[in-house]
């Protein structure tokens, strides 16, 4: 029955996918051969304060290195921000002698899925299958990658997300610890991620300690700002929060900067870029042992609470427990928030991540 769902809503947009098809046969020019020349699927917003988020971020440090231009050798996609017909533009690269470097991010599982678990797999599968190198975003992306879509041939490794070590970097003032200032961002399709820090807020105030959270970034599962305002009211914290929509690359500093922890409660989340910026602030990070977010947060830069690991059902953290993760890392602030840029600066630099890829595509377009 997946197969034949999936096959249906190929269908759907078979009509695009043969004008496209179309449009890209007119297209005429000769490779390059000297040096790495991208594209990026033209996926990359340009101009103005546009909010570049999710596998877009990456993308735009890579544009620094390497300008997106139409006359490439190298197709560089992200599988979290792919071109519409994405395998129409590889198979029509590939006719031609372009190289595809596929950098893969998390896969659909049951627990979130459900029924769109074929739809969503199956067409990054095809283009995993075409590329000609893969970079995994984590180890965790590797092995739900292999048990999702299938192991591939072709060479491959795992390089963790980059940051802007000098874009974000923590506070010269700090927020005073009197107040513990607690943030939440992203873009929120899970309850958990948002009704998680907020009862872990309630716990927080019942024991007498003055704390404020933010919550950054849209909220996108279906009826959440009923369920959201009905947990204000109800644990009497409409006073204690602050909403902020969905926020650009420079605003996210200024985010960071005004808080002390990061709560980033999302279940198996493969590689968060979210998480990655925070440590560079200096901002320690709490959130669940699943997922990428063991290899990215470590012993020292945070604490992650344990959770059931199952892909059948998603596993939040206990707010019980995510309100003693705070008050332990509260109780060693300063030592945690050096451990956070630390870890940063051995981990995601931008520039060794840019390295890595100029590495990558030598190897690929010499082979």
């Amino acid at each position: 029955m997946a197969s034949l769902r999936s096959a249906a809503w190929a269908l759907l947009r078979l009509p695009g996918r043969l004008a496209y098809r179309r449009s890209l046969e007119r297209v005429r020019f000769d490779v390059p051969r000297e040096v790495p020349v991208l594209n990026y699927g033209g996926v990359l917003p340009r101009g103005g304060k546009t909010i570049v988020a999710g596998g877009k971020v990456k993308l735009r440090h890579l544009d620094r290195a390497f300008p997106e231009s139409e006359r490439c050798n190298v197709l560089y996609l992200v599988s979290s921000a792919v071109p519409p017909h994405a395998a129409e533009l590889v198979r029509w690269a590939k006719a031609r002698g372009i190289k595809v470097v596929w950098n893969q991010n998390g896969v659909a599982f049951p627990a979130w899925a459900g029924k769109r678990l074929a739809e969503t797999n199956e067409p990054m599968a095809e283009l995993l299958r075409l590329a000609d190198f893969v970079i995994y975003q984590s180890a965790f992306c590797r092995e739900s990658a292999d048990h999702f879509l299938g192991s591939v041939s072709v060479p491959s490794r795992v390089l963790f997300n980059p940051v802007d070590l000098a874009e974000f970097s923590p506070a010269a003032k700090p927020p005073p610890l009197d107040c513990w200032r607690l943030l939440t961002a992203g873009t929120h399709y899970q309850p958990s991620r948002v009704l998680g820090p907020l009862e872990a807020l309630r716990q927080i105030r019942k024991s007498g300690q003055a704390a404020h959270l933010t919550i950054a970034g849209e909220l996108r599962w279906p009826g959440a700002r009923t369920e959201v305002e009905a947990a204000l009211t109800r644990n009497g914290l409409h006073n204690s929060v602050t909403f902020r929509p969905a926020f650009t690359q420079a605003e996210a500093v200024a985010l960071f900067h005004d808080a002390h922890l990061l709560l980033h409660l999302k279940y198996h989340d493969p590689c968060p870029t979210v998480v990655i910026e925070a440590l560079a602030c200096g901002v320690p990070v709490i959130g669940s042992r699943s997922g990428g977010m063991p290899e990215l947060v470590g012993t020292e830069a945070g604490e992650l609470i344990d959770v059931a690991l199952s892909w059948e059902r998603s596993e939040p953290p206990d707010p019980a427990a995510v309100k003693g993760a705070v008050e332990r890392l509260m109780g060693e602030w300063t030592r945690r928030r050096q451990a956070a840029r630390s870890r940063a600066e051995r981990l995601f630099d931008v520039t060794g991540w840019v390295a890595e890829h100029r590495r990558i595509f030598a190897s690929v377009l010499g082979s």
